[in-house]
């Protein structure tokens, strides 16, 4: 522990001498208030310190004690379902003690509860032989998440003793005989931030995270422990994007991060959460979680500090065998944090002011994402998947934090301001956007199914390439210059742009599609094309399809209202197109069976 003095503050940054035997990383108290500061810099014994609190008030002279330990978060039953903010203090806790509606300075609050009692059952007897990531009990902590209680890291010896019961976070629980002697354990064990958990061995990624949004799932798929870039400018929807995925994501747990972003855009999962019921268990999505709150109005040095927190929890609970999402909102806020404090490092800037080690800092974060074989006897499968949203000013995608991070992601899609001033949402231009995971989620899927997956979905993209270069070609000589093909083309193309890929948030029914409906919305559409070219080889013209075709079209454009449990009025509707198709040849006197 070193204690030294302060020499000078500049905002969040504030530089104590005196420390020669702090070290980098070191959390200190700083000043009569006893902030919480973490140490970024050293030269000799002077220590540059970035404050997790408003340093106002705070001068020159007065005290700064090293803690000796690193910014750490605490790892026990009772996260879920809490908001923290960016350094792991529990939000409603801070209000209960200082009866504010405001962050208090110098206040020391535990993270999780040392009062409160879990009730554990041991799923190992005396005697047996323990390593690291061994799980030795569960605690069922929400109805359903099964909190795994797992030996820390380093650690590993003979079970001497284990007892069920309750217990508090800080109770001993078992007994470990070890080289170095018997050691107790408690349910909590404490990890630094910036540091990434263990792992036995990375796997590559099979399997799609099923967000129920089609254009995601359909065209742009991430993979169970992938990772994906949303950018996007103001307004363009990025964050009801990320708040749909925290929702409807096939995952068993989210981590849900507020980096920088309006405060009342927390407050919209603070109020919606609660009340929307996940699809998979019927309980409320906030019994699968946790939520990590740094908005714009609160400390800019700790929305640095919330990215490692979220990613450190995340990857806890993957640990436990768990499939994980974690939603950063934004990174370019945690960026400009990192552009702060570099600047009063007074430190080389590079790209438009960011530090120089912006792309590896990015890189760092969305490496511990990823599906693995964690620690342990058991050989237990988890996943990070790690979806970022990223603001650049003017939806410019060519400045630094964008291309930093599509350097690392393998997912963009990228958000067009034009689709959403078309009330178009989730405004994704189909364009621009990519996944490197398509062929092979396209091919698991295809299985799943037992359909040809990846056909429908090259041709769907094919047709909305198509249709972007005729209508260059109709804004210069007009519709009446294209083939009655092609005419067909962009009626099926506008039918997938505004019946299957636009989709309500807000609506119960459209909020969330299935794999299944969406394969029967979609072989729909291409049933129509097909019919409908069908019907031209036979001698049809391209006026009396649509004029003859104008219910079943309005039909198609209603499948997204029908629910999941009606997707037989789905399938219903392919022999409404034939038939429509057959009534508008006899009409024009061909024989449908020529």
């Amino acid at each position: 522990m070193s204690k030294g003095t302060i020499v000078s503050v500049s905002g969040p940054l504030v530089t104590a001498s005196g420390m020669e035997t702090a070290n980098i990383q070191d959390i200190c108290r700083v000043g009569e208030l006893g902030l919480i500061g973490e140490i970024i810099e050293m030269r000799g014994d002077v220590a540059s310190i970035q404050v997790y609190e408003e340093t106002s008030m705070v001068g020159p002279g007065e005290p700064v004690e090293s803690t000796g330990e690193a910014l750490s978060v605490e790892l026990a039953p009772g996260m879920i379902s809490q908001m923290f903010d960016g350094i792991q203090r529990p939000l409603d806790e801070f209000m209960e003690n200082t009866e504010s509606n405001y962050l208090e300075r110098g206040m020391k609050i535990a993270p999780l509860n040392r009062e409160e009692k879990w009730e554990f059952v041991p799923s190992v007897e005396v005697g047996t032989e323990l390593t690291e990531g061994d799980i030795v009990g569960t605690v069922q902590e929400t109805k359903v998440i099964e909190h795994r209680i797992m030996v820390p890291h380093g650690v590993k010896g003979k079970l001497k003793s284990i007892e069920s019961g309750s217990y508090t976070v800080t109770d001993t629980i078992y007994v470990l005989e070890t080289e170095e002697g018997d050691k107790e354990f408690t349910m909590m064990q404490k990890w630094p931030v910036r540091q990434s958990r263990p792992i036995a061995k990375k796997l590559n990624p099979v399997e799609p995270l099923i967000t129920g949004q089609r254009v995601i799932d359909t065209l742009f798929p991430v993979a169970k422990g992938g990772a994906a870039a949303v950018p996007g400018p103001f307004g363009a929807g990025k964050t009801v994007v990320q708040h749909q995925i925290a929702k409807w994501a096939d995952v068993d747990l989210v981590v849900y991060v507020g980096c920088g972003e309006r405060g009342n855009e927390m407050t919209d999962v603070i109020n919606e959460f609660p009340e929307l019921i996940d699809p998979n268990t019927g309980e409320s999505i906030m019994a699968r979680t946790v939520l990590i709150a740094n908005t714009s109005n609160m400390p800019v040095a700790a929305r640095e500090a919330s990215i490692y927190t979220g990613i450190t929890i995340a990857e806890y609970f993957r640990d436990m065998g768990y499939s994980v999402a974690i939603m950063a909102d934004s990174t370019s806020r945690w960026a400009e944090a990192l552009r702060e404090m570099s600047g009063r490092l007074e430190e080389m800037p590079g790209d438009e002011g960011y530090p120089a080690y912006l792309g590896s800092r990015i890189a760092e974060y969305y490496e511990r994402a990823g599906k693995v074989i964690s620690l342990g006897e058991t050989g237990r499968e988890g996943s990070i998947t790690a979806i970022g949203a990223v603001s650049p000013p003017g939806g410019d995608t060519s400045e630094p934090v964008t291309q930093n991070t599509l350097r690392v992601a393998k997912v963009f899609w990228g958000l067009d301001s034009s689709l959403a001033q078309r009330r178009h949402f989730p405004s994704i231009d189909w364009l621009s956007s990519y996944s490197l995971y398509s062929n092979e989620m396209n091919s698991f899927v295809g299985k799943k199914l037992d359909v040809d997956w990846g056909r429908m979905v090259t041709h769907t993209m094919a047709l909305l390439q198509d249709e972007s270069e005729l209508q260059e070609i109709v804004r210069l000589v007009g519709v009446e210059s294209l083939s009655e093909k092609d005419r067909l083309k962009l009626v099926t193309a506008r039918m997938i742009r505004e019946d299957y890929l636009q989709q309500n948030a807000f609506d119960d029914v459209d909020t969330y599609t299935s794999r299944e409906k969406q394969y029967e919305m979609l072989n729909t559409i291409l049933k129509y094309q097909e019919e409908a070219e069908k019907a031209m080889d036979l001698g049809a013209y391209y006026d009396e399809i649509i004029e003859g075709t104008e219910d079943v079209r309005e039909v198609i454009g209603r499948m997204k209202f029908i629910s999941e449990k009606e997707l037989t009025r789905i399938e219903e509707i392919n022999e409404e197109i034939k038939k429509d198709m057959k009534a508008v040849l006899e009409k024009g006197g061909v024989e449908s069976d020529a």
